[in-house]
């Protein structure tokens, strides 16, 4: 849960604002996790995506490539992942955005995993 929050508050960061350059990027990202002081593991997000404008306010993302699992004291395994998400301006001021995302389990016999997430930035 707590590699969700990071996520968001990245996301957050990234979609309030139309993107200023459209196109490729690669984008490695590491979410730990604890539960009060004891660290449960560390997620690795290893993607390459595409970005751009949607008009003049708004922008989107697409991502996808690989996520090594890496739980403590467990053996890591590396597992397809992806998001997607679009951000719109709608003032100076203010944004809202979304995404959604998978991680794969790696083992036919165990779901996928999903998320959605979406919010709304002011900045002073």
């Amino acid at each position: 849960m707590v590699k969700t929050a990071f996520a968001a508050l990245a996301a957050a960061s990234a979609m309030a604002a139309p993107a200023a350059f459209a196109g490729p990027y690669v984008n490695v990202e590491a979410n730990s996790s604890w539960t009060g002081s004891n660290y449960t593991g560390t997620n690795t997000d290893l993607h390459v995506g595409w970005e751009g404008d949607l008009g003049e306010t708004a922008s989107y993302y697409v991502q996808g490539g690989a996520t090594v699992i890496s739980p403590d004291a467990g053996e890591a395994d590396t597992v397809p992942s992806g998001k997607a998400g679009i951000g719109v301006g709608v003032t100076d001021a203010l944004g809202v955005y979304g995404e959604v995302s998978f991680v794969g389990s790696g083992a036919d016999n165990v779901d996928r995993g999903y998320g959605a997430k979406s919010g709304i930035k002011y900045s002073f």
